[in-house]
């Protein structure tokens, strides 16, 4: 046992070291959003700014690491086995749900995360012991119930203070410097910025060092004592300093930003390390106080009271979790994901929305843009037109293709910090991701950022974040306390089987994040044609990068249409349901990419000349309109045949087998030419296509021909002659739309 015991401390810290890995990738949003969504640096002065920021932190915490010792738990009723029972469960559920979000690209607490798994775990060893102690014990007795409650008032709080707050300071920050903030910052600048950094200066001190392990008690004291006093004085100092700076043409806005950003990833590797490294602390001192009372012999007799006293973290493990973050930050493509989501939603231009629309989000909007017509009546006109020429958006001042200006991230990142010091002074778990996520949207919609075209996906992407902080609480209490219960139950056994579907869910995410990305990597050289269109001032320029863009397209559609179109008819030939689910989620998939493609291409028509905007943008549009019938047409042919093989009917005939499967390696040898042509942008053949394109017409309309012949002659199913006859006239729809497609094209190209 002495052994086991001994490996399963190291496949904790092993954990760990995963853990710090997916946990730097969910809370970098916390730190980079504003940096990087203003471009206050380059992206390495920025990830180099924050990497020391999140050594610094973690080297000087004492990790805060009492709440894995004693913060959820009773440690004095528990035994040791039941303990490590606990720790183990909580480890294998965060590195995995974490890992999750990180794949999906949706911020979650850390914090809340820890504090629910270790509730759930305990819970669940709880009401074992509860049942075996014939009343001696009872839940009061086992679980700090009170901290519990305490964080999930607490995200109530941190949600809806932080986006308030948020709105308010930037409405009020936008009037005053306005979107040209050059032209008025030269009155404000030196007030607003020593406000802000003096700001940053507190954030420091309260939340980022004041459990630092190397301020001495005389120091602290001395601090806190004057807080009064250092706060005064530092204002005075910031706002002489950044009026200096401002006079010798220094923007003082990106020194707030980058001065927030150290802040803010400073004290959450100091504050948050115990959501990494707490639990496998915890037991590692667990093993070495059991081992110091006479070894693993007493395991289930062993009362783990010395986990009560206060955590003496090593400097060691706090040196290397430092480095294991700094690592992790760097390398993390998931980390850059889940900034992305964040900007996303809070970014001033328009572009791709990565959310749908929502019931309740559609509700919100009506509801609020009903709110905001009836305040707007009884506003002064003059009034109302001064408010108006504030947010005037015309001479907007970005970095190069930067999601909102300098203005709101010095608020985002001064905000935040200020927020959580006040939190922490006040003794209220405020979650750092809440506040850093929750100040941002809320500073995006007092921005206008939100307008009437993107309000209603804004709102459903920070509900769907929302309603995930919420899902990570269940999740995290239900799956840990799953775990520690089969665990427990099942000793060893259950422990490897526990340890090896963690392993296998990493690796599968893994693998599946993968896959996205190269999608996605796909998808950004298309997005990089865009991209160089908008900026494009030559109107010569942008036609053919519109054309360009085009033909990328449009090339994709038919190469995906063939595909899923042959996969279609040998996964219905051939009785696959899975094959065919895939399908049908594919085409989904296309479906909605083809919409933002529409919504894409009417942002590129506004970048050409009048003239040539009317002309080739309809032909523009009318390609787009035949490749998505190209997609409906795959999914109305996809559908009826699933629900056909998933209803175990009767499969096709061998005669309508061989039939339709000839023309099917026909059609999909027609879609690949047509894809090829668009790709090569030569249509001198296109005449050949089109002559091909009437006789596949013609040949399927033979086979609907001989097949309504069987069905006179009483011979087949009838259920198979329907869904047999469906397939034959959405594959003529295909090849009648492919064919219009290679038409508009040609038109859309030529010069």
């Amino acid at each position: 046992m002495e052994t086991f015991y001994l490996f399963l401390i190291i496949f904790l810290f092993i954990l760990a070291i995963f853990d710090l890995s997916v946990g730097v990738s969910n809370d970098a949003v916390n730190f980079l959003n504003s940096a990087i969504g203003s471009k206050a640096a380059s992206f390495k002065v920025i990830m180099v700014i924050a990497a020391v920021g999140v050594f610094v932190g973690a080297s000087l915490s004492n990790g805060m690491m009492d709440i894995a010792r004693h913060g959820i738990y009773q440690p004095q009723h528990f035994f040791f086995s039941e303990i490590m029972c606990i720790l183990l469960a909580v480890m294998l559920t965060d590195v995995v749900l974490l890992d999750i979000f990180n794949s999906l690209g949706m911020p979650t607490s850390t914090t809340v995360s820890l504090v629910f798994e270790l509730l759930g775990g305990t819970v669940a060893i709880s009401l074992v012991k509860i049942a075996n102690s014939n009343g001696m014990l009872q839940l009061g007795d086992l679980l700090n119930t009170d901290k519990a409650f305490t964080v999930i008032l607490g995200i109530f709080l941190s949600v809806a203070i932080a986006f308030f707050f948020g709105t308010v300071v930037q409405y009020i920050s936008r009037l005053i410097f306005t979107f040209n903030y050059k032209k008025h910052a030269k009155y404000f600048v030196g007030l607003f910025a020593g406000l802000a950094a003096t700001s940053i200066l507190y954030f420091m001190l309260i939340k980022g060092l004041k459990s630092s392990s190397f301020m001495e008690v005389d120091l602290k004291e001395l601090i806190y004592g004057n807080t009064d006093k250092v706060v005064w004085g530092a204002f005075i100092f910031f706002t002489i300093l950044m009026q200096v700076l401002y006079w010798l043409k220094v923007n003082v806005f990106k020194v707030v930003i980058l001065m927030g950003t150290f802040a803010l990833a400073l004290a959450f590797a100091g504050n948050d390390l115990v959501n990494f490294i707490g639990v496998p602390l915890a037991g590692y001192s667990s093993y070495m106080d059991l081992m110091a009372q006479g070894g693993t012999t007493t395991t289930n007799t062993f009362l783990m009271e010395s986990l009560l006293e206060p955590a003496k973290t090593p400097w060691y493990f706090l040196f290397g979790s430092g480095i294991v973050m700094v690592i992790a930050l760097a390398t993390s493509k998931k980390a850059h994901n889940v900034v992305k989501t964040s900007l996303d939603l809070s970014r001033q231009s328009e572009g791709n929305e990565n959310f749908g629309t929502s019931p309740v989000a559609r509700t919100l909007v009506r509801t609020c843009n009903n709110i905001s017509n009836t305040i707007l009546s009884v506003v002064p006109p003059r009034m109302k037109d001064w408010i108006d020429s504030r947010f005037d958006n015309s001479e907007m001042i970005l970095e190069d293709k930067a999601s909102f200006d300098l203005v709101r991230a010095s608020v985002n990142v001064v905000l935040s910090g200020l927020l959580i010091a006040v939190g922490t002074s006040l003794k209220l778990p405020l979650s750092t991701t809440y506040v850093a996520f929750m100040v941002a949207m809320g500073s995006s919609l007092a921005d206008r950022a939100w307008g009437r075209e993107s309000a209603v996906y804004r709102i459903t992407g920070v509900l769907s974040v929302i309603g995930g902080w919420f899902i990570t609480a269940g999740a995290a209490f239900t799956i840990c306390f799953i775990v520690a219960l089969l665990i427990h139950v099942g000793g060893i056994a259950a422990m490897a089987a526990m340890v090896g579907l963690a392993v296998y869910m990493l690796i599968r995410s893994h693998l599946t994040y993968r896959k996205k990305m190269k999608k996605e990597a796909m998808q950004q050289e298309v997005d990089s044609t865009i991209s160089k269109l908008r900026e494009t001032t030559d109107k010569r320029e942008a036609l053919s990068l519109f054309r360009e863009h085009s033909r990328e397209e449009l090339c994709n559609v038919l190469n995906f249409a063939s595909d899923a179109f042959n996969r279609s008819v040998h996964g219905f030939m051939d009785e696959n349901l899975r094959e065919l689910r895939k399908v049908m989620s594919a085409v989904e998939e296309k479906k909605s990419y083809l919409k933002q493609v529409k919504r894409v291409g009417t942002l590129g028509v506004t970048q050409l000349e009048h003239d040539i905007a009317i002309d080739k943008g309809l032909y523009y549009y009318q390609g787009n309109d035949f490749a998505s019938e190209i997609i409906f047409s795959i999914r109305r042919l996809t559908e009826p045949g699933k629900e056909h093989v998933d209803n175990h009917f009767s499969p096709l005939s061998e005669v309508q087998k061989e039939d339709f499967g000839k023309m099917t390696d026909n059609i999909v040898s027609f879609l690949k030419r047509g894809a090829a042509m668009i790709e090569s942008n030569d249509y001198h053949r296109l005449d050949d296509l089109v002559a091909e394109s009437t006789e596949l017409n013609a040949g399927l309309t033979l086979l609907k021909k001989e097949e309504l012949k069987r069905i006179q002659g009483q011979s087949g199913s009838t259920k198979v002659s329907m869904v047999y006859l469906n397939m034959v006239q959405e594959a003529q729809n295909v090849v009648a739309f492919t064919t219009n497609l290679l038409k508009v094209s040609r038109k859309f190209q030529k010069e």
